[in-house]
């Protein structure tokens, strides 16, 4: 009979709003979680076939929910640098355990909002710990993407302090070339302290000391002399040694003396340019370096200038000085914090200037992400009908960019919320009516035979 079919259909009517009811709440509740993705109810039809065109048989109503996982949420700014955002799609890789990773506890979320616990694992609010690939020293992550192996929990307080030993030097330096030759160049010989620069028997034209760095973060200094040539017979050409300033300092083998590194002719074209083929081999090769400290040896290259052109060691008519100079390493420094771009680089800030890249982040990417499974701490794992889980670098293979400094915020809209609210607490109450309505009508038909 209807009557009875209208009672069920009412009863499916409560339920349905019932639990549209509760998403709707959760969706309310959690207008302030970071990376919340909105979950909404799709009410669909419950039919009965008819047995008659004749007679129509109530059927009902029922709610399925949809997590719009794949909405993005707006970005906003935060001043945590561990903080992470997502622009597009992908998900950050994470677990429960900062020591294990495997396929049973990986989850993934967008909930961003990541700080250091008592061991400098970074982990959200969800006590979720970000996984990323470790660098290695030459910048490499792992070839295999796809091993969970390979990855390990970010530690932000695990990293130790570095120096970096000078491998390059470049200074920029005009000599006179009308300076007046010295009497000391007949008989200059670099090989003997009665007359070299190095041991100071000979007065250089031009001098300049430079500032280096060893491999435990020493500062050394190097001194370069220049002693121009008799100009009647090796015009714009220089003599040259680079030596440590106190000798003492490194070590030295024959012909070297007096602390010499390195000795030889530096060339000039004529018009005042650096001549990179009458210059000595031994100036333009590394330079080998043996600290007398205990420091591993050093190998500096020194940039003399490109070939034909002015930006490095030039020859004009005026005084000759230093116009700049530049080397690359830096005393020891400690960490002070971290950065994370675009891309997922993972890079430590030292106190010495030093930038290290230490991990990248993934972002793992689904055919079908509404179809994860949710989890308590706002994530997710992979089910049948997400369909795997691929691991790419930001920016590749259909994964987003990470927005560093940037929080995802809900998805929820409360305008919305609320108008849906409304709207379901009316579809409840008129499903009851259905209920009280044919109740009385059932009541009616048990009161025809008195």
């Amino acid at each position: 009979m209807s009557v009875f079919g209208a009672l069920f259909s009412g009863v499916s009517g409560l339920g349905a709003n019932s639990n549209a009811l509760g998403m709707i709440a959760d969706n309310i509740t959690n207008v302030n979680t970071v990376g919340y993705k909105n979950t909404v109810a799709r009410f669909s039809t419950l039919v009965t076939e008819a047995s008659s065109t004749t007679i129509y048989s109530p059927g009902g109503v029922k709610a399925a929910p949809l997590t719009l996982v794949d909405k993005q949420g707006l970005l906003q700014s935060s001043e945590s640098a561990t903080d992470l955002g997502i622009v597009g799609a992908g998900f950050f890789v994470v677990t429960n355990n900062p020591n294990s990773i495997s396929s049973e506890n990986i989850q993934f979320t967008r909930a961003g909002s990541f700080t250091p616990d008592a061991d400098g694992f970074l982990r959200n609010a969800g006590g979720l710990y970000l996984k990323g690939w470790p660098i290695d020293a030459n910048g490499n992550i792992p070839t295999n993407l796809g091993d969970l192996n390979a990855l390990e929990t970010i530690n932000v307080s695990g990293l130790t302090g570095i120096a970096e030993a000078t491998t390059q030097a470049k200074m920029r330096v005009n000599l006179q070339s009308s300076l007046p030759t010295s009497a000391a160049v007949s008989t200059y010989d670099p090989t003997s302290s009665a007359s070299n620069m190095a041991s100071g028997a000979v007065t250089p034209d031009f001098e300049r000391n430079i500032q280096v760095f060893d491999a435990q973060g020493s500062t050394k200094t190097l001194t370069i002399g220049f002693l121009k040539k008799d100009f009647s017979t090796n015009p714009n050409e220089w003599f040259v040694e680079v030596y440590a300033n106190p000798a003492t300092d490194v070590n030295v083998t024959a012909p070297a003396v007096n602390g010499q590194i390195a000795t030889g002719t530096l060339a000039f074209n004529p018009d005042g340019t650096y001549n990179a083929t009458g210059t000595s081999a031994a100036l333009k090769n590394a330079m080998a370096i043996d600290w007398t400290s205990g420091a591993a040896n050093s190998s500096i290259t020194f940039n003399w200038g490109t070939d034909g052109l002015g930006d490095g060691f030039t020859q004009f008519d005026s005084l000759s000085t230093l116009i700049s100079s530049s080397v690359n390493g830096a005393i020891f420094g400690n960490v002070e914090g971290v950065r994370v771009n675009e891309d997922g680089e993972v890079t430590a800030l030292f106190d010495n200037g030093l930038v290290k890249k230490v991990a990248q982040l993934p972002l793992a990417t689904f055919q079908n992400p509404n179809a994860l499974t949710q989890r308590n701490g706002n994530s997710f794992i992979r089910s049948d009908g997400s369909g795997a889980f691929n691991m790419q670098i930001p920016g590749s293979g259909g994964a987003g960019l990470i927005a560093p400094s940037t929080l995802e915020a809900s998805t929820v809209d409360l305008a919305e919320e609320f108008t849906k609210l409304i709207t379901t607490q009316r579809g409840f109450s008129a499903a009851s009516r259905i209920i009280t309505t044919a109740d009385e009508m059932l009541n009616e038909l048990n009161q025809l035979k008195r």
